[in-house]
């Protein structure tokens, strides 16, 4: 039984009247009548008991609306429960983030989104480099953010929230860490470590085959996390360009934060799958967008290096070493 059949058998079976029917339902009274002859045809027997004066069910007819009732209710209600999620602000949102210093800004987000919206909990997790994507795509978290270009046909991408310069993770006792900057040219000179399981675009656009000018670009040992990452330059198995704010936010011992002038910017912002912006997503989008504009450095603050998107941005220069 088709949907349309199924409301103008049940209804009828309330009305007991044809025309009341057609009007409650928004068709004619033909349609109610051809459709309920189909069923009767399908089935086999009458359902109804038809006379100039009353309409009746039969006793199959009684049947079939007992047994069809409490199923139809529970579908109108599942219904319900999709749209009132899809269109209303509320329940959970889980947002994941990838990074060290976002992770602050995304709970900045999350207070202000909470405020407007305390009907909706939102939980903050830390996604691997590795695993990021495929967080979202589960939907075990329903935004990401992430400084990534997204070409991927199940998933969207939001504008870019704010914009920050790059700089080159090596070493502390790496001859590059005593430098005042340096610039992809130098990418050449080290192997660079390579982010594990993430697709071919994603990886050029943080690092590509060769330099500005042509130099093939040596990769070094993969990662999977910001910390493994970390730990391979620390021990000099190879540099990685990372966001200014990892300077403040990513402070080792062993491992000093160079800026790379001619890098390209890190652009932050949220992705979520094509098939789940709901309203929750899209306003949580908003209050991204808008803490964004509202603060001046919405990742370092007064000494940082962070920008809203389409402001400037400075690098802050470690001293030899850091």
């Amino acid at each position: 039984m088709e949907r349309r059949e199924i409301e103008i058998f049940l209804t009828l079976a309330e009305e007991l009247h044809f025309g009341r029917t057609a009007d409650r339902l928004g068709v004619s009274v033909a349609r109610v009548s051809q459709t309920v002859k189909r069923l009767e045809r399908r089935i086999g027997a009458p359902l109804f008991e038809r006379t100039s004066r009353r309409v009746a069910l039969t006793p199959i007819g009684s049947r079939l609306h007992d047994d069809l009732r409490p199923a139809w209710r529970c579908v109108l209600e599942g219904i319900e429960r999709a749209v009132a999620a899809g269109r209303g602000v509320e329940g959970v949102l889980r947002a994941g983030f990838v990074g060290t210093g976002v992770g602050r800004f995304l709970l900045q987000v999350a207070e202000t989104f909470q405020a407007g919206y305390p009907g909706c909990q939102v939980l903050i997790r830390e996604a691997r480099y590795s695993d990021a994507l495929a967080l979202v795509r589960a939907g075990e978290v329903d935004v990401l953010l992430a400084a990534a270009p997204v070409d991927e046909p199940d998933l969207e991408a939001g504008e870019v929230l704010f914009r920050e310069p790059s700089a080159l993770a090596v070493a502390a006792r790496h001859p590059f860490a005593r430098r005042a900057s340096v610039s992809m040219e130098d990418l050449a000179r080290e192997p660079v470590l390579r982010p594990g399981e993430v697709p071919g675009y994603l990886d050029r656009s943080v690092v590509p085959a060769r330099t500005p000018g042509g130099l093939p670009i040596e990769r070094g040992p993969g990662f999977g996390t910001v910390q493994e990452m970390l730990a391979l330059v620390g021990a000099g198995r190879g540099v990685f360009p990372v966001p200014a704010h990892a300077a403040r936010y990513d402070a080792r011992p062993d491992v000093a934060y160079v800026p790379l002038e001619d890098g390209p910017p890190y652009e932050w912002r949220l992705i979520w799958r094509a098939t789940a912006r709901t309203a929750r997503v899209r306003a949580f989008c908003r209050a991204a967008r808008d803490f964004a504009a509202r603060d001046a450095d919405p990742l370092l603050g007064p000494a940082g290096s962070a920008r809203p998107a389409g402001g400037e941005a400075r690098a802050r220069r470690p001293s030899p070493g850091s």
